[in-house]
């Protein structure tokens, strides 16, 4: 990708025509629970070329490793933005070097835990709803 032709996608249709299938079916099944699990005052949106979601602050994001700049080399990153103070009783995430966002690196659709991705995602709603709306 070169700087003068820089990727910008506006939309999910667009992210998964470029994404190769294995991860197209991780981000899909990643953004099923997302959206099932997520209250209506939560929205999903394309930001950084990848789906972004917020409430009253960003709550987690779905990073697959086909866009650039994600830092990972293989497979979808589902990472949440205050997962510093996630309670994380099943010992999902990681955190690397960032000490705010914390993160699951999927290499498969079988790797995918829904109780405990819904679990993290309740308790993420849980410290979004004590942030004021940004207006």
């Amino acid at each position: 990708m070169s700087q003068l032709n820089p990727l910008k996608i506006r939309n999910i249709v667009e992210l998964y025509d470029l994404l190769p299938e294995d991860e197209r079916l991780i981000v899909d099944v990643l953004r099923a629970i997302i959206r099932e699990t997520l209250p209506d005052y939560c929205r999903e949106k394309i930001s950084y070329n990848v789906p972004f979601y917020y409430g009253n602050k960003g709550i987690c994001i779905v990073w697959p490793s086909t866009v650039p700049r994600g830092g990972i080399r293989k497979g979808v990153l589902l990472g949440f933005w205050y997962g510093c103070r996630l309670v994380d009783e099943d010992r999902l995430l990681s955190h690397g070097t960032n000490k705010q966002i914390f993160y699951k690196i999927y290499q498969t659709v079988e790797e995918i835990d829904e109780t405990a991705i819904k679990k993290l995602l309740n308790e993420a709603i849980r410290i979004d709803c004590g942030f004021k709306k940004a207006r």
